[in-house]
């Protein structure tokens, strides 16, 4: 795995979705043995799954508006791109080459081919008509991570509290109605990745089959396609939310559903990276690209502020505007002239980044005007023993080492990490009545010893990991469907996504300047994961709710 997923982490088939959109029934595009195939004799084909459900009800109360739900926790089983029930069916012991020689007792056993059980929660508001009810599908990133944080911490009926810039005692952690949930404007389905979770994965060649970036988007597209038959949300107005990596998978995922005619309402992003050209964390093997060094600096200047780092006491809003001008011009023309920058504009230049980021004038020209983000969450606290964090740069802890270059942990995740995965432990079991007799993975990321970062986009070219860029999928999709409104969410203190990276990426897609009109954009005095802080959790779901009612189109006729 590279450098760039390593720190991301720390902090359908297409056949099925043409099979749906033809008519073909749930049983034989989810890849179910078909009656006539039993009818015909024919042996069905070993699997490693089967799908669960387990169902319960519940209540919430959003903004005062009591909402009664049935919740389904449950798993759907997923195939690779290219799976087929009827040729799928693999010899363990036949050498290549020659023809399989086995005795006639082995000659009936076949080896499943590779499969996911992929882990939902769901929650459907209770008497509403279905395809007037939108259903939104939300997952976090990594790539590796489960759900859980979005799920307990943002859009779930209960949520658990975390203090906004502090490390939480130890359990007992408290378990509270979510006044901020979602479900006031959509049905929820919480789904966690293949591998993360409760979601496992199977057969020769798994790893291969699911960890990557066509792979990951593929089994979530069959999930999706399967679910919709499944509970008959088909003529639902739906929705995409993800976070961080999620971002990355929601534009690989929504070109797939679109090319397949399943048109969405909207697209919501949390958290966003694209081109992870441009990401801060590594930029130091594409020397000659300077671009992730200016989309940083606002994130800098923003916690520089933050932590009284900065001259005076600057409004946070003219800052950022200051401190994105300068980014976008004097500061990109110097770095543009690279050994020719004259000794005059290098010194004016390390004065102003020394104004916007509080690190010492020494330090940057000794980093040649160019801080990473590693190199800031170090630096920022007078290069003590002391980090910042990097997903919420509010946060920070005492340095693993104080030599080290960069942090070797996330103080920020670190401070609330725990409350997340022990609550959700109970509620899943005790609410949700689901996963008694098996192990909750927070992140499959230890497991992934190689994430495939090949990536085939719209118009057949690969890129590698490195150089990921999946704007181009999701300018296609808009393309493909000029209804497909997008929602940029992001804080002002993330620098793992940093907020100004996601802006450049939206404002360069590959689109008419009539679709940008199809784009907005919310910002938060908050993280990565921007629902840590109660006030900004709040305007979170006032924002994604309120999309959500302005996107959902004209109501069926009685």
């Amino acid at each position: 795995m590279s450098r760039i997923a390593t720190r991301l982490v720390r902090s359908a088939t297409i056949a099925t979705l043409a099979f749906f959109a033809s008519g073909i029934g749930p049983a034989a595009a989810a890849g179910f043995p078909e009656k006539d195939k039993e009818k015909s004799g024919e042996p069905p084909l070993p699997r490693h799954f089967a799908p669960e459900e387990k169902t319960s009800v519940g209540s919430v109360t959003v903004r005062g508006q009591r909402i009664p739900y049935r919740a389904i926790a449950g798993s759907l089983v997923v195939h690779p791109k290219g799976w087929d029930d009827t040729t799928a069916r693999i010899d363990m012991d036949a050498k290549p080459g020659k023809s399989d020689q086995r005795d006639d007792e082995h000659k009936s056993e076949k080896e499943p081919t590779p499969e996911a059980s992929m882990f939902f929660a769901a929650y459907f508001k209770q008497g509403v008509r279905p395809e007037t009810r939108p259903i939104t599908f939300i997952y976090n990133g990594g790539p590796g991570s489960s759900t859980v944080w979005l799920h307990m911490g943002a859009f779930g009926p209960k949520r658990i509290g975390v203090p906004n810039d502090q490390h939480m005692p130890a359990a007992p952690y408290a378990l509270v109605n979510n006044d901020d949930s979602l479900l006031d404007a959509s049905d929820l389905v919480f789904i966690d990745m293949p591998g993360a979770g409760f979601s496992r994965i199977a057969g020769p060649g798994k790893e291969h089959a699911f960890w990557g970036v066509d792979q990951d988007a593929h089994a979530f597209a069959e999930f999706i396609a399967q679910f919709l038959g499944k509970y008959s949300r088909w003529n639902s107005p739906k929705y995409l939310f993800g976070e961080s990596y999620g971002t990355t998978r929601s534009a690989v995922l929504i070109n797939m559903l679109e090319q397949r005619a399943i048109d969405f309402n909207g697209v919501m992003l949390l958290s966003q990276i694209f081109n992870f050209a441009l990401d801060a964390d590594g930029p130091e093997p594409n020397p000659g690209v300077d671009l992730p060094f200016e989309l940083a600096l606002p994130t800098y200047a923003a916690t520089a502020r933050y932590h009284h780092k900065l001259e005076g006491n600057q409004d946070l809003q003219a800052l950022l505007a200051e401190t994105e001008h300068f980014a976008m011009t004097d500061y990109a023309l110097a770095l543009q002239q690279g050994a020719t920058l004259s000794e005059a504009d290098r010194a004016t230049v390390a004065a102003k980044l020394h104004k916007y980021t509080g690190l010492p004038v020494d330090y940057i020209r000794k980093a040649n005007l160019r801080i990473t983000g590693g190199d800031f969450e170090k630096e920022l606290l007078d290069g003590t023993d002391t980090t910042t964090g990097r997903i919420d740069t509010r946060f920070s802890g005492p340095a693993m080492d104080p030599l080290e270059k960069n942090p070797d942990y996330d103080p920020s995740t670190a401070a609330f990490a725990s409350a997340y995965v022990s609550t959700f432990n109970d509620y899943v079991r005790n609410d949700l009545k689901y996963g008694e007799d098996r192990a909750f993975k927070p992140s499959a990321y230890a497991e992934i010893k190689h994430w495939d970062s090949s990536h085939r986009g719209p118009n057949g070219q690969n890129g590698d990991f490195n150089a990921l860029n999946v704007m181009t999928d999701l300018a296609t999709a808009m393309k493909y469907n000029p209804n497909l409104h997008v929602q940029l969410h992001a804080g002002y203190y993330d620098l793992a996504t940093p907020f100004y990276e996601g802006v450049y990426e939206m404002r360069h897609l590959p689109i008419p300047d009539k679709l940008q009109k199809n784009i907005e954009y919310k910002f938060y005095e908050s993280g990565h994961m921007v629902y840590a802080v109660e006030s900004q959790r709040k305007a979170l779901h006032d924002s994604a709710a309120d999309f959500i009612r302005r996107t959902v189109g004209p109501a069926p006729a009685p």
